[in-house]
């Protein structure tokens, strides 16, 4: 195992962790612009974030059992050639069904980097480095949100909402580059047994662990509340008459609480065990959902700094509790460590695809469709701390024996 980390190799590792939340959050700002010039409904614009987080969800359990195979990179090359050329049917598309097909097909290519990059930390760096490691990724994840939208309105007053593919199929061409210097992580692929057999026995082992479950539903319940808000919040702010620049400035003061929150916990685990920090952090996460939801329940909301102001409490929680449950869900599973990442976040976007498409659906009742549902994942994040708690006891009771 490592016991430093070169800058480059942050730097990749970084990219990677950031490209399928670069290709959510840059065209927020453009969903109207593209509801007009493709002459379709929000319901259905919406669907192109719902239908992008399928994809995401679903081309992980591809990818971590491929790369656990072939190894990190040629998976990872793989996936970003798919994301290549999707992207550029994105820039072309004259109609929402093929903008659709496109995101899907997009998403399935980027979806490989969430996973591989996760796998290749867990290969690379073991222990206390390991969730420093993490903690320092993290939340530069979290700047997506505030500099993709900045980009993307900026892009709208420039060019239009294809533009912003444009760039997208750029950063993609980067991050082959950067994938192609980069050595292989995964010291001994396994080819030695049937990959069938060696999926469903890794599997097994995954499912049986209370601490994966508990640790996945934590994860899958926080950001579930948080593309809840993002794929409501344009329609939400276009209503309350703000423009496109204003959508794009609206995600900074949320970002810079999640960069905050992630290196707090960074700080704090010098000094603190991780099991002692989460509880805490998993109490502000819950009161900042049942806030924003009784503002938006109780009284009419004409400006979005009153939700703003609590959802950054979240967005905070949000950064120091990702990099806490990611390394947990995810440490005891060294030998298969990129099937286990692609079913830890199958199973994580596939709770926030469940969240944004209701919010979709429900796009007309605006504000109060968007804090309903989060509302509801506090319910998923419970549930999974229980199965933590127990997980930890169960240790704790082994350990005394």
């Amino acid at each position: 195992m490592n016991k430093q980390v070169p800058f480059m190799t942050l730097l990749w590792l970084a990219g990677l962790s950031m490209l399928g939340f670069l290709a959510t959050d840059m065209y927020l700002p453009a969903f109207e612009a593209m509801r007009l010039d493709l002459a379709t409904s929000p319901a259905n614009i919406g669907l192109t974030l719902s239908i992008f987080l399928l994809g995401m969800a679903c081309g992980q359990l591809v990818y971590g059992p491929l790369s656990d195979r072939i190894g990190r990179k040629p998976a990872l090359l793989i996936g970003l050639s798919l994301y290549l050329v999707a992207t550029v049917v994105c820039i072309f598309a004259n109609n929402i069904y093929l903008l659709l097909g496109a995101r899907l097909v997009q998403a399935l290519g980027a979806c490989s980097a969430a996973v591989i990059w996760q796998a290749v930390v867990i290969d690379r760096y073991d222990g206390k480095l390991g969730q420093k490691v993490f903690a320092t990724i993290m939340p530069l994840v979290a700047l997506s949100p505030a500099l993709a939208p900045l980009v993307g309105s900026h892009l709208l007053t420039l060019y239009d909402w294809r533009s912003i593919f444009v760039v997208l199929f750029a950063l993609g061409v980067g991050f082959v580059a950067f994938t192609l210097r980069e050595k292989e992580s995964l010291s001994k692929p396994t080819q030695d047994t049937k990959i069938i057999d060696k999926l469903v026995s890794d599997y097994q082992q995954v499912f049986k662990s209370k601490k994966f479950i508990g640790n996945m539903l934590i994860f899958a319940g926080c950001s579930a509340a948080f593309f809840a808000y993002l794929t409501g919040s344009p329609f939400v702010m276009s209503a309350m008459g703000y423009t496109e620049a204003d959508i794009g400035l609206s995600y900074i003061p949320q970002t810079i609480a999640f960069v905050v929150g992630g290196y707090a916990c960074r700080h704090a685990l010098n000094k603190l065990k991780d099991h002692s920090i989460l509880p805490w952090l998993l109490k502000l996460f819950v009161i900042s959902v049942v806030v924003i939801f009784l503002i938006s329940w109780r009284t009419d909301v004409t400006n979005i700094w009153v939700i703003l102001g609590p959802f950054c409490f979240l967005a905070a929680a949000n950064g120091a509790i990702y990099p806490l449950v990611v390394n947990r869900a995810l440490e005891n599973f060294k030998s298969c460590s990129a099937t286990a990442a692609g079913l830890l976040n199958f199973l994580q976007m596939m709770v926030c695809f469940v969240a944004s498409a209701v919010v979709s659906a429900f796009a007309a009742s605006g504000l109060i469709a968007v804090t309903t549902v989060m509302l509801s994942t506090c319910v998923v994040v419970i549930i999974g701390f229980g199965l933590v708690w127990h997980a930890n006891r169960q240790a704790q009771t082994l350990a005394a024996a």
